[in-house]
């Protein structure tokens, strides 16, 4: 395994530089939106300074706008394991699945069935159920309390020979869980039906192959991977090219414009860009070896040193969370199985609101989340949505342990107070 080169990294990140109240801030909000390198801070202004304009033109600007799209494309590809016509921007994760649901829908009607999870943000929860308008029947795997993880049972007797699509996630935005996903895209497709993952929460911390999982449909936002708010829909051509995307009449039938509904934010995707090529000089940087024969290659490397440091972060902030009384965590808590989740944590803490604990936290400049997140299923299935949801604590590979230090001494002073 290699080493992250940890002071590198954090010398990349301006905003970890902030203080608050005298004490430098610690940013655990990362499952929500991660903080940005320089290099995409500089890709999104050199783009103003040098690119700016629409594409297809017979001139400069416009012709850097082509080839830093057509880059930005291959870019994703490396990232996911794909070809670059297969890669889709759009403004944002949610608005993608929409468009993608209601394209799915134009052939869906009463007598076919979707299936989705407790577990998952609600982005990839309503888009499906909106087709419930069209007679579509949804149905909902269920999770196991104990610990936070989908029941597979549940769902192989939700997919049946009526299921169009079974949509779920990576990880769990909420509780860091990671799915089996090529379970569920093995199940999806023994009956039929297409596969569609949300990998939004789990691109930050794990390497993605579409080939090798053989997903239909995988949708992550840069903005959770060090870059700029947008987003990515990976799509299987035959899937691309056959389904009827909802588009203006001039724009063309082929990948990926078929998809790319109208002018793409062409400085947010030169930041795509960059914070790809981040990745992979993390992965550069990261340990000896042979030399690295092209993007996707540093990028497996990249990840490979994210994971061990950040299994030692987790491993950090659970044994601190199981010391302090009255902290309840949800979801996976034996530390041998801390390869099946993220570094985020879903928490209460008897007596304090999840709003007490997070104001209680950013006075000191300790950054987290308090709510549901969007993950709206699973609240309401743990009984914590009606009482203020969770306190949510993630970490990224530019958090450190004695950042970890600090949030569980803060912890631990506020439980006994």
């Amino acid at each position: 395994m290699g080493k992250l080169d940890v002071p590198w990294v954090r010398k990349e990140f301006p905003a970890l530089e902030q203080t608050v109240n005298g004490q430098p801030a610690v940013f655990l909000d990362g499952p929500a939106g991660t903080q940005v390198p320089r290099q995409v801070i500089a890709a999104i202004t050199q783009y103003f300074e040098t690119s700016n304009a629409n594409t297809c033109g017979a001139f400069a600007t416009s012709r850097r706008s082509d080839a830093m799209l057509a880059e930005a494309h291959r870019a994703m590809a490396d990232l996911v394991g794909c070809d670059a016509d297969e890669i889709h921007f759009g403004p944002n994760m949610t608005t993608l699945t929409f468009a993608l649901a209601r394209a799915i829908g134009r052939d869906l009607g009463p007598g076919d069935e979707i299936v989705v999870t407790t577990l998952d943000h609600d982005a990839n929860v309503s888009p499906w159920r909106a087709l419930e308008e069209r007679g579509v029947v949804v149905r909902q795997a269920d999770i196991r309390v104990d610990d936070c993880t989908l029941d597979l049972d549940d769902l192989r007797a939700k997919i049946n020979a009526r299921t169009r699509v079974v949509a779920a996630g990576y990880a769990s935005n909420a509780v860091g869980t990671i799915n089996p996903v090529a379970e569920m895209v093995r199940l999806a497709h023994s009956a039929g039906a297409l596969a569609f993952i949300d990998a939004v929460h789990y691109a930050p911390h794990g390497p993605i192959d579409v080939r090798a999982l053989d997903c239909d449909f995988l949708a992550c936002s840069p903005y959770k991977f060090f870059g700029p708010h947008t987003g990515v829909l990976y799509g299987k051509r035959e899937h691309m090219l056959r389904l009827r995307a909802y588009k203006v009449r001039p724009a063309p039938d082929k990948l990926p414009d078929k998809w790319e509904v109208g002018t793409l934010m062409h400085e947010n995707i030169a930041g795509v860009l960059a914070a790809v090529e981040y990745l992979a000089e993390v992965g550069r940087r990261s340990e000896a070896g042979p030399a690295l024969v092209g993007r996707r290659a540093a990028l497996a490397r990249a990840y490979r040193a994210i994971q061990e440091h950040e299994r030692g972060l987790a491993a950090q902030m659970l044994a601190g969370f199981l010391g302090i009384r009255g902290l309840k965590v949800y979801g996976i808590t034996d530390p041998a199985r801390l390869a099946e989740r993220v570094p985020t944590f879903g928490v209460r803490l008897a007596g304090k609101s999840p709003l007490e604990c997070a104001e209680f936290l950013g006075e000191r400049g300790i950054f987290t989340w308090d709510g549901n997140y969007y993950a709206l299923n699973l609240t309401e299935r743990l009984g914590v949505e009606a009482s203020g949801g969770l306190l949510r604590i993630g970490a990224v590979h530019y958090n450190t342990p004695a950042e970890i230090e600090r949030m569980l001494a803060a912890l631990e002073e506020l439980a006994q107070s």
